[in-house]
């Protein structure tokens, strides 16, 4: 299967699915394209409330492509890749609807991000969590406003400094990035499909206030995050970060 972003309406409920051969890795077009698309659904009228999933059962989003990260050879290069993990957390804060994540499998990296910039998670218990950043010599600098907003300075330094060890999904649940963990897949998409309904016929106005609530105090996202951005995209240029990602793709 070829790399995609796509999206489906359906009752109010707007679904956006994303996929990508390697394990759901993130390559600078793919991130645009799931910034533009949850956008593109904030401004539709009939959408009441966005789901976001990816295909597979495995991973639910690895994180950065390494392909990519490795191809960066200047400052500005790489800033747009590191900006584009932010255009899709700020897509997500700004949309005026509610945004519902599906986490079926493992999230790392920048998928812990996507996780934690949703309004409400759900998960398998095969959903672990694991900021692998600073193991290939950068950080969870851009993602990391997100999670801490989600779990608390506590819960995200262990995971931004434990950068090779997975955390369960229960352990996520106890820090509050996920709202429910289930036992299948099955399961975790009949309580999605049900809470979708009820948020669709909800009235839209009472959740666009409610969410406008719930993230007062992150509107300087825009900018903070481009700068976490220029961060993660000065280290990546670095003779340790280069060697650390070739390391880590050669096992």
């Amino acid at each position: 299967m070829e790399a995609f972003v796509q999206s489906t309406l359906e009752n109010g409920v707007g679904t956006i699915t994303f996929f990508h051969p390697q394990s759901n890795s993130m390559p600078g077009s793919q991130l645009r394209n799931l910034a533009a698309e949850i956008e593109k659904l904030g401004r539709v009228e009939a959408v009441k409330v966005i789901v976001l999933k990816s295909e597979g059962d495995r991973t639910f989003c690895a994180g950065a492509s390494f392909d990519e990260l490795i191809s960066i050879k200047d400052r500005e290069t790489g800033l747009v890749f590191f900006s584009g993990f932010a255009a899709v957390i700020n897509a997500m804060r700004k949309a005026p609807k509610f945004v519902l994540a599906r986490i079926q499998g493992k999230a790392v990296g920048g998928g812990v991000g996507i996780a934690s910039a949703a309004d409400y998670t759900f998960a398998t218990e095969f959903a672990a969590i694991k900021l692998s950043e600073l193991a290939v010599g950068i950080g969870p600098f851009v993602v990391g406003p997100a999670v801490e907003r989600k779990v608390g300075t506590s819960a995200f330094t262990q995971l931004a400094i434990n950068a090779t060890e997975f955390q369960s999904a229960q352990w996520a649940k106890e820090k509050g990035l996920y709202a429910d963990v289930f036992a299948s897949i099955e399961e975790m998409d009949q309580a999605i499909e049900k809470l979708a309904a009820t948020l669709a016929k909800s009235n839209p106005e009472a959740m666009k206030h409610l969410k406008e609530v719930a993230w007062v105090g992150t509107e300087n996202w825009d900018q903070l995050l481009i700068e976490r951005a220029q961060i993660s995209g000065d280290l990546v240029l670095s003779e340790f970060t280069v060697n650390a990602i070739n390391q880590f793709k050669s096992k």
